[in-house]
């Protein structure tokens, strides 16, 4: 059976390969490694497929049935799963984790993709996981004790306090990015964040710190996830939707956090920060 399950993994890892065009060897090496089965419960289990929808019941409790490309429920009442692997196998690949990178990761569940990263930055890096559910952290920390450079925090990720990181992750749709995420960041640090409205698919940011003012963006990507309950702003809300509606992402380069009046740059700005169709100001005296 020992032998099976690997099989499972390392020929999940290889549809990962393909479904969501990773290329990095050190992403497929920890998807076709971390033992999914360990975070998402007993089974026999739940399932979502997006494309089909719906939820489905699977027929027995082996192991192999978690290493397909499906949502694993974790709560079906309050819409809660452990991620759709293409999707941020997808992500995680073109966000560029490195070898002994603190990355902080918020929104962790149950910490599956907590342990792919722990993969990546190695025994030297570190991952600090929040998870703002009390018992589903208790879950993540459990899971994760043979990844002693993960810390799983139980906690608010948009209302606390940050260690400074090189790269930081949102496991959920945010409406803006909160000042404490930002102020995080080293120079030349990263920021994972999905922009989502309430209704509709949202986008995915990539945001570079060139600068405590000047940031690199970029959006890419649909987004359809669970909300991030205290990074949420109605009325940005509202704003991201109409942007989105608009077009999409057109041009976005930057996100501003400087000071300035609404003018035709703005893409989506709010109060302290702007996603700008003008391209960093101090991109080129930043290595």
């Amino acid at each position: 059976m020992t032998d099976s399950i690997e099989a499972a993994r390392r020929f999940y890892a290889e549809e990962l390969r393909f479904m969501a065009h990773i290329s990095s060897t050190a992403l497929l090496a920890a998807f076709a490694t971390v033992p999914r089965e360990r975070f998402v419960g007993p089974g026999p289990w739940r399932f979502r497929t997006m494309d089909v929808g719906g939820y489905w019941t699977t027929e027995d409790a082996d192991p192999r049935n978690v290493y397909h490309n499906v949502l694993i429920t974790l709560d079906e009442a309050k819409h809660l799963n452990n991620g759709q692997p293409s999707f941020w196998g997808f992500h995680l690949d073109r966000f560029g984790i490195r070898a002994n990178d603190h990355v902080i990761h918020l929104g962790c569940g149950t910490g599956y993709y907590s342990a792919i990263m722990a993969e990546l930055v190695g025994p030297r890096g570190r991952i600090t996981a929040i998870e703002i559910d009390e018992a589903i952290a208790a879950r993540a920390r459990a899971a994760l004790e043979p990844w002693p450079q993960v810390t799983v925090i139980h906690g608010d990720g948009s209302d606390m306090p940050l260690e400074t990181a090189d790269a930081i992750i949102a496991n959920a749709g945010a409406t803006h990015p909160q000042p404490s995420w930002l102020a995080a960041l080293k120079p030349g640090g990263k920021l994972l964040l999905p922009l989502a409205p309430t209704k509709g698919l949202g986008r995915m940011a990539y945001i570079t710190c060139k600068s405590e003012e000047i940031f690199e963006a970029q959006l890419r990507g649909g987004v359809n996830i669970y909300e991030f309950s205290g990074a949420r702003d109605p009325g940005v809300s509202a704003q991201l939707a109409e942007a989105l509606k608009r077009d999409q992402d057109k041009d976005v380069k930057s996100l501003r956090c400087d000071t300035h009046e609404k003018d035709e740059n703005c893409w989506l700005h709010g109060e302290g920060w702007c996603f700008s169709t003008c391209v960093p100001v101090e991109v080129e005296t930043f290595v």
